[in-house]
């Protein structure tokens, strides 16, 4: 394959990366931001049980916006490995390996997410609990599902800090966005770090995956739908 075949392939991987990297910001903050910030209530079991009975639709919605989230990141570990295998093909299996692990560990998280909805079915060998026992029930699987995310995270911000580091080598990669992607691999680890470790602390690592690594992932996104790659960055991507 000569040059400008393979820069257009490049060029190409990099734009659908950020397709994927859009319908995964979309699909993850509608789950997050929308569903479940509007249906659980920290700590209120029964308010929260009773919002999910009344917002079961919308309930199961958020379950499989959470799945579209979670193929997509499949999709997008096998992207960036094709990106940034000129630079390290070591390195960028590595950061894709971690970054399937996240994804492996989000998908066996949902069934924390749906198990209110199999506890709020027709289960008659449940019919020995009572309405409160069911709720605290609910309420325990969706703070397992929220614990779950944070495990995730430990794995993604690994995949995240090598594939900055990758960037930031790239020829075709401005600096800036390695470090960008860097840190934000960097708040993703203080902050699961912080909620297991310090939980009380949880509060300020929250406002760096905010004010960090959003916006870092926000920018990484854009990037790959506007500019793709840099221009002129062929010698690199050649070396594969």
């Amino acid at each position: 394959m000569n040059t400008i075949q393979t820069v257009l392939s490049v060029k190409r991987n990099a734009r659908i990366a950020g397709i994927l990297y859009l319908i995964i910001i979309i699909a993850g903050l509608f789950s997050e931001m929308f569903v479940r910030s509007s249906i659980v209530v920290p700590g209120d079991a029964l308010i929260t049980a009773h919002n999910i009975l009344n917002h079961s639709v919308l309930y199961r919605v958020g379950f499989v916006s959470d799945l579209i989230m979670i193929m997509s990141d499949v999709a997008v570990a096998l992207l960036f490995y094709l990106l940034l295998k000129p630079v390290s093909k070591e390195l960028s299996l590595l950061a894709a390996y971690f970054r399937l692990a996240q994804a492996t560990v989000l998908g066996l998280n949902l069934l924390n997410y749906y198990m209110p909805l199999l506890i709020f079915g027709d289960n008659t060998y449940l019919s020995s609990f009572s309405g409160d026992q069911l709720s605290s029930l609910v309420l325990l699987f969706i703070n397992a599902h929220s614990y779950g995310y944070l495990i995730s995270g430990v794995f993604f911000g690994i995949s995240c800090i090598i594939v900055g580091s990758l960037m930031y080598n790239a020829e075709y990669f401005p600096k800036w966005l390695g470090i960008l992607i860097i840190a934000a691999g960097i708040s993703y680890l203080v902050d699961c770090f912080v909620n297991f470790l310090g939980p009380e602390f949880s509060n300020v690592s929250e406002i760096l995956v905010v004010t960090i690594a959003v916006a870092a992932e926000l920018t990484l996104c854009l990037y790959l739908l506007v500019k793709g790659i840099k221009a002129d960055s062929g010698n690199q991507i050649t070396m594969a």
